[in-house]
């Protein structure tokens, strides 16, 4: 029993973690925060997106 997120709400989730990943290689954190945010987005998609706008590196 999982969480199936299709259609037009796929591709916003789609579309925030590539704009939350590209925005973590390019800012000034160091390198392993940057692998640290970026494992979490691509493993938890919502929620990795969710904590990265709330906490993550800011540049």
């Amino acid at each position: 029993m999982g969480i199936e997120v299709g259609g037009i709400g796929g591709l916003i989730i789609l579309i925030l973690d590539v704009y939350a990943i590209v925005k973590i290689i390019g800012s000034s954190a160091s390198t392993g925060a940057k692998v640290g945010w970026t494992v979490a987005v691509l493993l938890l998609p919502i929620l990795g997106v969710i904590l990265w706008f709330l906490f993550g590196p800011k540049s």
